[in-house]
């Protein structure tokens, strides 16, 4: 059982940084690949990162490269996503996950999620 506290977000404008964290509960959190989603009012949920149990794999949506980076601490069983060159379209509710499937847009786990709202 993992449990996910996500913090972070806030109101940002264009071309900004926000720094989201995501603490989990559990002693297995070092187990599980970890992952982001976003869902904006209206829209369907979108996959934005996730990396692997150790950090050594990251995978991300083509329209966060360049721009987010996802990382995690397992000493602190926690888990980041650094979002810089933010745009009015990143504005959406981001949801920790822990054991995310970007094919099926589901997790095991999920975080309460965090407001992101980024102002042009």
């Amino acid at each position: 059982q993992v449990q996910l506290v996500d913090s972070g977000g806030g109101l940002v404008q264009a071309g900004g940084s926000l720094r989201l964290s995501c603490a989990a509960s559990g002693r297995t959190f070092s187990s599980y690949a970890m992952g982001w989603f976003r869902q904006a009012p209206g829209k369907e949920r979108e996959f934005v990162a996730a990396i692997s149990w150790n950090g050594n794999s990251q995978y991300y949506a083509d329209f966060v490269k360049g721009r987010f980076t996802v990382s995690r601490d397992n000493t602190k069983n926690t888990v980041y996503l650094q979002m810089n060159g933010l745009k009015p379209e990143d504005t959406a509710v981001y949801y920790c996950t822990a054991d995310p499937s970007i094919a099926t847009m589901t997790a095991d786990y999920w975080g309460q999620g965090t407001q992101v709202t980024v102002s042009s």
